[in-house]
């Protein structure tokens, strides 16, 4: 059965429905005729995708904060999900060692939570629990990290997203190990970029104030930098392809998981920011003299698990990975036109995509 035919008429609950990726996740589902149930605080940058798309008229909002338990728990028993997808989290690297407290409280306690909610609901067969790739000790070697390597962190907000993924598999270890337990993944992605990201601290929205909105140079923290680059509807194939898998309840698949881009993918921040100036046919770029925090130079990600167990693979080399983000905030800032529209093409497109 095909992934739009899975999910018509499917009950979904997803925490962090504001930011980025939560948005992207909540307008492929509701462009897939699921009953979307959202949890998030509100959208913390203007504009934001959440808006422009207007998601506020396809959704069941609810502006929550996923660390008050009794909440979020009403929410699950008023909605009733099927399948819960959990993205809410700090995500910002600068802002973790401006505010190491919200990071731990919010992706430690928050994600503990929705694992709580999950256990104690009789409804949810299904979570996907989203950490990150700097869940890893990042060692800064040349292999890419497997699933089973060790996590850790020197930020805060890699800290608390290697300490969201043990308190996840505890849960499944502990809890949901039963024969009709609800089955939980959890997965680690990272450096997503597409349209329509507005968060401070990162790279494509960095090009994309200067260009349009500051009209000055891209200041680059570290142009060498190599990512693990993907476009956000590819780690997004994951999730929904491991919710579908464990549905049908393949009890051997709730593990960790790893989606990453192909190895062509990885290459430096000033590789990135060249081909969006020339791509978006305006600005410049300098590299930043001072470093105001550390951040991890080498991170690349092994998907030979989801490659083999899931037969998923990434679809869009990094030329096009960098056509579907550029070209989104052209359309969005010259008008051609309007987003809903576009993003919609751009997810049919993608997965229309031969793998």
């Amino acid at each position: 059965m095909t992934l739009d035919k899975f999910f018509k008429g499917k009950s979904v609950l997803i925490t962090g429905h504001t930011g980025f990726k939560g948005a992207w996740l909540a307008q492929v589902l509701t462009l897939w005729g699921a009953k979307v149930t959202a949890v998030s605080l509100p959208p913390h940058t203007n504009p934001s995708l959440y808006s422009v798309l207007g998601l506020e008229k396809k959704i069941d909002d609810n502006f929550t904060d996923i660390r008050d338990y009794d909440k979020v728990l009403e929410i699950f028993k008023k909605s009733k999900p099927e399948i819960v997808f959990h993205l809410a989290a700090q995500a910002i690297v600068a802002t973790s060692y401006d505010d190491p407290l919200l990071t731990y409280s919010t992706n430690v306690l928050g994600t503990a939570n929705i694992l709580q909610a999950i256990r104690n609901t009789s409804f949810v067969r299904v979570g996907v629990i989203i950490t990150s790739d700097k869940a890893y000790d990042n060692v800064e070697w040349v292999y890419p990290y497997r699933e089973v390597d060790r996590l850790g962190g020197t930020d805060p907000y890699s800290a608390s997203k290697a300490a969201a993924d043990i308190v996840a598999q505890s849960f499944v270890k502990s809890f949901l190990n039963e024969k009709d337990s609800p089955l939980v993944g959890i997965t680690r992605a990272g450096n997503v970029i597409g349209g329509g990201d507005w968060a401070a601290y990162r790279i494509v929205p960095d090009v994309v104030r200067a260009v349009y909105i500051d009209k000055k140079s891209v200041l680059l923290r570290r142009p060498e930098a190599i990512r693990p680059w993907q476009h956000v509807l590819e780690p997004l194939s994951g999730y929904v392809l491991l919710a579908q898998k464990l549905y049908e309840g393949n009890r051997s698949l709730a593990s960790e998981w790893n989606f990453g881009p192909s190895d062509g993918n990885f290459v430096t921040v000033e590789k990135i920011v060249e081909y969006g100036i020339k791509l978006l046919e305006k600005g410049s770029y300098e590299a930043e003299k001072e470093k105001k925090f550390h951040e991890s130079t080498l991170l690349k990600l092994d998907i030979s698990k989801a490659r083999s167990l899931l037969n998923w693979r990434p679809r869009l080399n990094i030329e096009e990975t960098l056509d579907y983000t550029f070209l989104w905030y052209k359309n969005y800032y010259e008008k051609i036109k309007s987003p809903a529209e576009f993003t919609n093409g751009q997810i049919e497109s993608f997965f229309n995509k031969q793998k």
